[in-house]
């Protein structure tokens, strides 16, 4: 190995560390948001019909955000973009505690609007992991960086269940607190960040790849996109009403935070082996496989209203998003070049989050009209519509998935 290259894994494995340590605090922000944004809204708005309106604002603040957040990031670089970020982060939760201690609506869903631009650089973190890494490795890399959410998915509940009350008369500000003061933290992690020096291909004005149309029209390129909207569109689906479902049909509201920790645990507990799944058995396969499990956890769901169905349907359904969105996108990662990185990526984002942001929205008002199972049968069809193209690509590189020992 020369000493150029040897340099180069020494940044990518530092860089991946930084990451996931940022990932680990900057994606606890979604689980206290999601925990109590339905429920503060609850209490906050003027219509039952509102009640996930701050859930949904914040997945269309980080659809909103993904654009710009690639241009800042493209301009200025992957770390000064992540410092904006994380003053989003700072900004969200200080105005979401103020609205909830003089009770506007207004204010706490501003508060959760802003929570979603940082929530666009949060999410880029996985394409960072890329920058350095090609062919398998970047599976492994992606997957290492979502590691960092396991940690998340036990500080953000606990941080509901632990500040709910800290601010006497004034229940849930705390949490709100709490979650500025995780960006606060993310701070210094994000200076540790080494950008890579840009490779020629990349920095050249006479190599500037595909357009954004012609990327758009790439069929690999719009089945990993499709891949990643159903994966991650259903889980904020069925994610953004299960706490006012589960409340909704006598469960407590610790209940209902739990069953958002072991959701999240169970979304990305499995990235420490999903890079070699991916590995072995392909991208495409991971994905489909996903998708399937998301597809039980919506037959569990229907199966009754108990505490253990709940959780075990939340399990199934983060299970399923972590194989389904990694794979897909590891899919992305492999659409582009270089050179593309930054219109391809921040499309993806855009596509990914503005059907996320809609699902959310359309999540608390057909919960309200429809109930708690009409949301899971419309599973079924959003799944059947990708697996099928998805299995028939899978078939096709059968021949071209890796045989090394990772």
């Amino acid at each position: 190995m020369s000493d150029n290259a040897a340099e180069l894994n020494s940044l990518a494995r530092r860089n991946v560390a930084v990451l996931t340590a940022a990932q680990a605090l900057g994606a606890a922000s979604p689980p206290i948001i999601v925990s109590l944004g339905g429920l503060v809204g609850q209490s906050l708005a003027s219509a039952p019909a509102l009640a996930t309106l701050p859930v949904s604002l914040y997945n269309l603040g980080l659809a909103l955000g993904t654009l710009p957040a690639a241009m800042i990031m493209r301009r200025f670089g992957r770390r000064n973009g992540y410092l904006l970020g994380a003053s989003f982060g700072i900004a969200s939760g200080l105005v979401a505690a103020f609205g909830i201690s003089v009770t506007s609506f207004v204010l706490f869903c501003l508060g959760t609007f802003i929570a979603g631009f940082y929530g666009a650089y949060v999410q880029s973190y996985r394409f960072a992991a890329t920058d350095l890494t090609t062919g398998t490795t970047r599976a492994r890399a992606i997957s290492w960086i979502m590691v960092g959410g396991l940690a998340a998915a036990v500080i953000g509940p606990q941080l509901v269940i632990w500040m709910r009350n800290a601010i006497p008369s004034t229940n849930f500000a705390g949490s709100f607190l709490s979650q500025a003061f995780l960006a606060l933290l993310a701070i210094p992690i994000i200076l540790q960040l080494r950008a890579p020096k840009a490779a020629p291909s990349e920095a050249s004005k006479e190599n500037p790849g595909r357009t954004l149309g012609q990327i758009l029209r790439d069929r690999r390129y719009i089945l990993s996109v499709t891949a990643g909207v159903i994966s991650y569109g259903l889980m904020t689906f069925i994610m953004t009403a299960a706490p006012l479902a589960m409340v909704g049909h006598g469960h407590s509201v610790e209940h209902a935070a739990l069953g958002i920790q072991w959701h999240v645990l169970a979304m990305f507990g499995p990235s420490f082996f999903t890079g070699y799944l991916i590995t072995w058995f392909g991208k495409e396969r991971v994905t489909a496989t996903g998708l399937l499990l998301i597809a039980v956890s919506g037959a569990v769901a229907l199966s009754g209203f108990g505490l253990m169905q709940f959780w075990v349907s939340l399990i199934l359904l983060g299970i399923g998003w972590n194989f389904g969105f990694i794979g897909a996108t590891v899919m992305i990662a492999d659409c582009h070049t270089p050179a593309e990185r930054g219109k391809a990526q921040g499309a993806n984002d855009f596509i990914v989050f503005g059907v996320v942001a809609a699902a959310s929205f359309f999540s608390g008002s057909l919960l309200h009209a429809s109930g708690w199972q009409t949301i899971n049968w419309l599973i079924f069809p959003a799944v059947a519509f990708v697996l099928v193209p998805l299995v028939w690509r899978a078939a096709r590189t059968k021949a071209a998935v890796p045989t090394a020992t990772p």
